[in-house]
């Protein structure tokens, strides 16, 4: 997968996993084509996956937050509307962008703007014109499964 076919991937689903098992695809096992046990470092294709999540959290188009069950996930920016809409069934914590920043001394340290700061005007504006049930349609049955987990 090309850095171009990652982010259309992420494009397509709208929300993706970064590695973790859950309700929405993931970018690890999408690469590998298959589902990987454990971390995917020790997979033949993790360096590959690496470089990809490097090139997918760079994306301004992509919010890197922990949407789906508090793990790393990449949403694309044309749902950002509905998860403003939808706020109110999110963890505030869990709907922080979060980016990784490389320290001077080689560590890494995330760095995380919280909701909804990040939030672009014009996503809040998109909002105001969608109603819960079509936010609720846009993020799919994921978002439906977990509303009835509640």
């Amino acid at each position: 997968m090309t850095p171009e076919e990652a982010i259309e991937f992420v494009a397509v689903q709208g929300i993706v996993l970064e590695s973790a098992k859950g309700p929405v695809p993931n970018l690890a096992d999408t690469v590998a084509g298959e589902r990987i046990q454990g971390s995917y470092w020790g997979h033949p294709k993790g360096h590959e996956i690496f470089l990809l999540t490097r090139k997918i959290r760079s994306s301004a188009g992509i919010l890197l937050c922990r949407l789906v069950g508090g793990k790393v996930t990449y949403v694309h920016q044309r749902l950002w509307p509905a998860i403003f809409r939808l706020q109110a069934n999110f963890s505030k914590e869990n709907l922080g962008a979060i980016q990784e920043i490389h320290g001077l001394s080689g560590k890494h340290q995330l760095s995380v703007t919280p909701f909804p700061d990040w939030v672009p005007v014009g996503a809040k504006e998109k909002a105001e014109g969608l109603t819960i049930s079509e936010a609720t349609s846009q993020l799919g049955e994921w978002f439906k499964a977990s509303l009835e987990d509640r």
